[in-house]
């Protein structure tokens, strides 16, 4: 039986745009292996010394592709390598690649942005903000596009405890922002609403869905928002993860003892969402963008948006989050740990600066005390700083419980056929996530922490060797 989905793709042309970050890689070895497409093209800038040819090739190189590698040896065929990048002048793209855009592109998968917290505004608006608009601009001129899918996030509207799948008022509208670009540096510091403005990721998330909202480029168009992505679940492997983002930031501070206390309430929720689902989701929203935008009447709506989250079907606390996290530690503690697990729930600002000061600040800096005596480099309490800084930008986003609606996103699970469910799994009824995390702990310590199964009856003797030191203190 033929796979829906899947055909939707055959012989046709799709545009990824992020392609270097984890999500854009995932969705081309998905589609590369899972669809009948003719070509993908990719938005690669080239950096430093590597052109973007180069830099694509260095990227397929990765064992994420090996699988694709496996069944498809010749993949890099139907690659199209086009070098630019979303704050130049018209994306940074050549004429002629342009025009072969406009020429062959059929689905567009906007992918790209800036998604560190503590973004310079100027910048996020012109990678997230001006890079968007450029791209839908390009997008009306294609001859055959047939979609358009702009990964935006759940946590677009966060000041807001309820979020449901729809558009929501924004402070301050693109134009109005340009605006303010034009004035000197001192009144955009002064000026009111962007000085609420703590993460500027969120901030310039939800000003490009209100520029998309009013669809006035008149494009077969859907925003699909994910909330806290994670390792892959099951495929082309399990447990692959590739950066220190959210969630897989803070398993690696809490397994090798950076970190003795989440800033959170422990019965708040926590939204985590495997990648290899976030990418079968994200196809599946490209399918029915071109399903329902087929119908000209439907074409120049309002945007449908799907919110992509797992808390509505299987909703996970941050008690069990840690919990769960402590349990896989126990089974295989990481060799490169500096301290044993621990994790003390709070959330009073008091309490967390003391206990920063006696559970951080002071065993770093003995430690570096000691890195000292030996003659080597202090480096401990200038990484645990980093790290402090990182904890502090999510404080906004962990101390609140959001209420997450996903009724378009239900709905497109229930239109596809067995054989797409199949081929495209993403539903989240009955997930495990004792499993998932366990699976997640076990990435970080092989991807991230660059440790493997052979170590573990050692690191499992370092961490009785700390516990028992601590007991006789």
């Amino acid at each position: 039986m033929q796979s829906n989905v899947a055909e939707t793709f055959r012989n046709g042309t799709a545009l990824v745009t992020g392609c270097t970050g984890v999500l854009g890689k995932l969705l081309t070895e998905k589609l590369l292996r899972s669809c009948p497409v003719k070509t993908i093209a990719i938005i690669v800038r080239n950096k430093k010394e590597f052109t973007a040819e180069q830099r694509a090739e260095n990227i397929y190189k990765e064992t994420i592709f090996d699988c694709l590698r496996e069944k498809k040896p010749n993949f890099m065929n139907h690659i199209k390598v086009i070098d630019g990048y979303l704050e130049g002048p018209d994306l940074g793209i050549s004429s002629t690649d342009r025009e072969w855009i406009i020429e062959n592109v059929n689905f567009v998968f906007h992918c790209a942005a800036t998604v560190r917290f503590n973004e310079p505004l100027e910048k996020a608006i012109k990678i997230n903000i001006q890079g968007t608009e450029k791209l839908l601009a390009l997008a009306t001129e294609i001859k055959n596009i047939k979609g358009f899918v702009h990964v935006s996030t759940a946590y677009s509207n966060f000041y807001l405890d309820e979020i449901k799948e729809q558009f929501y008022p924004v402070p301050i509208t693109a134009k109005d922002l340009y605006d303010l670009l034009d004035i000197e540096d001192s009144s955009i510091k002064n000026n009111s609403i962007l000085r609420r403005c703590s993460n500027t990721y969120y901030f310039t998330k939800a000003i490009t869905e209100n520029l998309i909202s009013t669809n006035d480029n008149r494009l077969p168009i859907s925003i699909f928002r994910p909330s806290i992505i994670g390792c892959t679940q099951s495929e082309p492997f399990s447990g692959w993860v590739k950066n220190l983002n959210a969630a897989t930031g803070v398993i690696v501070s809490h397994i090798i003892g950076m970190t003795t206390f989440p800033m959170n309430n422990s019965t708040y929720r926590i939204d985590i969402i495997p990648i290899d689902y976030t990418v079968n989701a994200l196809i599946s929203v490209m399918w029915d963008t071109v399903q329902r935008c087929q119908d000209s009447s439907q074409k120049y709506t309002e945007p449908k948006i799907f919110n992509f989250v797992s808390g509505v079907e299987s909703p996970l606390t941050y008690a069990d989050f840690f919990n769960n996290i402590f349990n896989s530690y126990r089974e295989a503690p990481p060799l490169s740990a500096v301290w044993y697990y621990l994790c003390i729930f709070t959330t009073n600002p008091l309490t967390i600066k003391v206990l920063r000061f006696l559970l951080h600040t002071v065993p770093n800096a003995f430690m570096d005390l000691y890195l000292l005596a030996i003659g080597k480099k202090p480096k401990i309490l200038k990484m645990y700083g980093k790290l402090e800084l990182s904890h502090d930008l999510l404080r906004s986003f962990v101390v609140r419980n959001w209420t997450f609606h996903n009724n378009n996103t239900r709905e497109l699970w229930s239109l596809l056929s067995q054989e797409d469910r199949k081929t495209f799994w993403y539903s989240f009824e009955e997930f495990d996530f004792k499993e998932y995390i366990k699976i997640y702990v076990q990435a970080v310590r092989k991807c991230i922490l660059d440790e493997d199964q052979s170590n573990i009856k050692e690191a499992l003797a370092k961490t009785r060797s700390t516990i028992s030191e601590k007991k006789s203190d």
